[in-house]
């Protein structure tokens, strides 16, 4: 698969605003290339034959329009570049190193070789060459600290967008009994399953293509969904019908003004707020399906 390149140089104080930009429409990760005291190159990439003109327009307006909340995004330069898949992979190769993400969970890139520092630490291994993002970003990270939080051990659950099959690996890591893992796209199903193999789990997951949870009528004791706040609202009441009661429903992806949005249609929907997480600009909702009635 060949990839583009897509480089766009902003400000400073802009650039944690433009990284959630470009997560929100797609990118997998962001790396931070050329850094002064004012300005800032951010670097992404998409697949090549993603039509990317609608999307370089978007992105540019989107960047132009923070000046209306107070932030200087400066000329918004944006640059694109084509590269091969050999070219893809040594890029990450350069930027892409083990990182402890949570007390019991470190993301160790597949061309590295780590101990683990500790009795408890939990290794997934992943392959960014082929998965989507690199499971260091503050969502992938809030979701990650609410699975640590909820699994108790022996639950079932399914992984809604499952992209590299981070959030499922870990589940498994964590004692989770039955995993059902779904992506729309069937290149991150592809992507997931390689990530599985890799973590000698392509057994214990089944990973499969759909849309959200359509035509899902299994009951489960976890939801998981690291998806953008637009895809989470549909989501939820879908949700509601996949969840055994007092079922846990863990959502992440929420930029900071969704965030009322996500709390309000959950509680529409009959769930209970059991905890907000916040990193940055990013928060994920912890939320359940009450027995009877919560007190």
């Amino acid at each position: 698969m060949d990839w583009i390149k897509l480089a766009i140089t902003t400000t400073n104080e802009a650039s944690e605003a433009v990284i959630n930009i470009l997560m929100e429409n797609g990118a997998g990760g962001v790396q931070i290339e050329d850094e002064d005291l004012e300005n800032v190159v951010l670097s992404t990439y998409f697949p090549a034959e993603q039509a990317l003109e609608e999307l370089i327009y978007e992105l540019k307006q989107k960047i132009t329009h923070l000046s209306d909340f107070g932030l200087n995004p400066g000329k918004t330069q944006v640059e694109l570049m084509e590269l091969d898949d050999s070219s893809w992979a040594d890029v990450w190769k350069k930027y892409y190193h083990p990182v402890r993400l949570t007390r019991y969970l470190t993301i160790v890139p597949s061309w590295e070789k780590y101990q683990p520092q500790t009795e408890d630490e939990k290794l997934i291994v992943l392959d960014p060459g082929r998965a989507f993002g690199t499971g260091t970003h503050p969502t992938t990270r809030l979701a990650l600290q609410a699975l640590e939080t909820v699994v108790r051990g022996d639950e079932t659950m399914i992984d809604v967008g499952t992209g590299s099959g981070v959030l499922s690996i870990a589940a498994k890591h964590f004692g989770v009994k039955q995993i059902f893992a779904y992506d729309i796209d069937d290149v991150a199903v592809k992507a997931a399953q390689e990530n599985l193999a890799l973590n000698g789990m392509e057994d214990d997951i089944f990973v499969a293509a759909n849309s959200l949870l359509e035509g899902i009528d299994k009951k489960v004791d976890l939801i998981t969904a690291n998806i953008l706040a637009e895809i989470i609202v549909p989501l939820i009441p879908q949700a509601v019908n996949c969840l055994n009661p007092g079922g846990v429903l863990i959502t992440s992806g929420i930029i900071a003004d969704k965030k009322s949005l996500i709390v309000n249609k959950l509680q529409q929907h009959g769930f209970v707020i059991d905890q907000i997480l916040n990193m940055k600009d990013w928060y994920s909702i912890i939320a359940h399906l009450p027995v009877v009635e919560d007190e």
